[in-house]
């Protein structure tokens, strides 16, 4: 793949909207772009409208307003084409429990009326751990293995676009991290991946760009560095020699929070600006004669960030 080709858009998601019959708009002019080959992370509480967006984008909902274009073609005017573009892993485990992995890999590849590839079939299967258990029935094998059926006969047919309706929920903390290698090593080969996730540690992990949805908005979308960089606050905790019963009249000004201990103070400040804030409070605890003996940072977390941005005006 070119550098070019990379950074193209292969999807474009214009002013879309979609209002239901009752009148419930559970979308609410949606503009999204996603380039060739990267991961986008969709949050958002129950609710925000994040399965109506995958759904409108794979066909299985109409929208009332907006355009959706794959690799320039409209879901509209092209949506066979459009389509086999698309490979989308539920969140439910809906398999055939009594067909085999490979039969039932294969018959989906067929389904978008794919020509028989069984060294690209094995391939995958290898990819995903799979091959050894090809031969047997799907309701012999673990949750965690159902799931990774679900993504071999989503990427059956080679689709250029991979959908993830929270490809982790409910499994253990160990396979959970072998989803993400699963993911990143498709990254690798080309396949451009929107997943939606409740783990914000998931985003956090393997997403490039975050986009954050709440009640049919998506009120956020941002490089997942620059997001850290902006909207992440750091804490210094200062582990104080002697407790103290209050904060001096002249530490006021710094805005500092006292443990009920009394042997910490914490300063939040913002890592962006080259403000002396910090320098300015050693100084005048020094001249307060106050003495510490370890000095910690904490940068907030994507989580910390995600409960911001979706708290409910008041």
């Amino acid at each position: 793949m070119t550098s070019n080709l990379r950074h193209n858009p292969i999807l474009s998601i214009r002013n879309v909207s979609k209002t239901y019959e009752n009148g419930f708009k559970a979308l609410n002019n949606i503009n999204l772009q996603i380039k060739n080959g990267e991961i986008v992370a969709i949050l958002g509480s129950n609710g925000a409208g994040k399965t109506t967006l995958i759904s409108i984008i794979c066909g299985i909902v109409s929208m009332s307003l907006g355009e959706v274009l794959v690799a320039g073609e409209s879901i509209h005017d092209d949506f066979r084409s459009v389509r086999s573009k698309i490979g989308i892993v539920p969140q439910e485990l809906t398999v055939h429990e009594f067909e085999s992995v490979w039969s039932t890999v294969k018959f989906t590849r067929g389904l978008y009326g794919k020509k028989p590839n069984p060294s690209y079939l094995e391939s995958l299967l290898k990819s995903l751990s799979l091959w050894e258990k090809k031969d047997q029935r799907i309701m012999t094998l673990s949750g965690g293995m159902k799931r990774r059926v679900l993504i071999a006969k989503a990427l059956s047919h080679e689709p250029s676009i991979l959908f993830l309706d929270e490809p982790t929920a409910g499994v253990d903390v160990e396979l959970r991290k072998d989803m993400w290698r699963i993911v990143s090593d498709l990254r690798a080969k080309g396949v451009t991946i929107i997943l939606t996730t409740h783990y914000i540690e998931e985003a956090e992990e393997i997403a490039d760009r975050i986009a954050i949805m709440r009640k049919g908005e998506m009120i956020l979308i941002e490089d997942k560095k620059t997001l850290m960089q902006k909207l992440g606050k750091k804490e210094l905790t200062l582990e104080l020699m002697k407790s103290l019963k209050s904060i001096p009249a002249s530490l006021q000004k710094h805005k500092l929070e006292l443990s009920s201990d009394g042997l910490q103070l914490r300063y939040q400040f913002d890592s962006q600006k080259s403000d002396k804030g910090i320098l300015n409070l050693l100084d005048d605890l020094k001249n307060a004669k106050i003495n510490y003996k370890d000095i910690n940072t904490k940068q907030s977390s994507l989580e910390e960030i995600f409960v911001e941005l979706i708290k409910e005006s008041k």
